[in-house]
């Protein structure tokens, strides 16, 4: 199968289950969202699918390689934002791209050319302790996009974003699922999530609750979503 395939994936800590058993592909140039509050079981499900979380049960696959048999494949395919910032803050926004280049021998020119997406091409010089908190999430967006993955994964990118950054964000992700890459994201923002995706998954304590199949009616769709918040 070509793409992202989750098939009864699941976690549990001891007693208590941060998610319940969940299965669902995505397809090239596809942008699935995940929505729902705290504790929802966004961030578990990414991090499993980002190979950085074991399942208890069930497995991933992308493009044919399973994670459990084909590891160090499977994770070449992904780029990777996590929603916390833990970096060198000593390094510079010109080394810490540097450094993830390094990883995944990206060219300078395109390290150069992040730079400028990310609007920090004039901030290159500037250590990252010095950095706003939305420029930080627009670094840690930069390193994932950096060898333009075929599957992405996005843990709350637009926290501490402002409103330009949001729309520009938004602009830069259907930009870049126009080229065929998969994107997975979890976001609080029901209108980012509405312009977005194309499929949206609300989740509630671990559940997928509500499977809905995005047809670019924004308002429609972000309404809808309110109203599962508010259930």
């Amino acid at each position: 199968m070509t793409g992202l395939k989750v098939d009864g994936v699941s976690k549990v800590y001891k007693k208590k289950t941060a998610l319940y058993p969940c299965s669902f592909e995505v397809t090239e140039g596809t942008c699935l969202v995940l929505c729902g509050g705290n504790g929802a079981g966004k961030s578990t499900l990414l991090q499993i699918i980002a190979g950085i979380l074991y399942p208890s049960s069930g497995t991933t696959s992308i493009n044919g390689r399973v994670i459990k048999f084909d590891r160090e494949n499977y994770l070449t395919e992904i780029g990777f934002m996590p929603d916390d910032f833990h970096a060198q803050e000593m390094m510079t926004v010109e080394e810490f791209l540097s450094f993830y280049g390094s990883l995944r021998k990206v060219k300078r020119d395109r390290i150069n050319e992040v730079m400028d997406l990310i609007g920090l091409g004039d901030k290159k010089r500037e250590l990252v302790k010095s950095l706003s908190k939305g420029m930080r999430q627009r670094l840690l967006f930069g390193q994932s996009i950096l060898a333009k993955p075929n599957v992405l994964l996005l843990d709350e990118p637009t926290n501490g974003l402002d409103p330009y950054w949001v729309n520009r964000f938004v602009e830069i992700l259907n930009q870049i699922k126009k080229n065929g890459t998969i994107i997975v994201f979890s976001t609080h923002m029901m209108d980012v999530a509405a312009e977005t995706g194309n499929i949206i998954l609300f989740m509630k304590q671990g559940e997928i609750i509500q499977t809905i199949n995005n047809e670019n009616k924004v308002e429609e769709t972000t309404m809808k979503l309110l109203k599962l918040h508010r259930q």
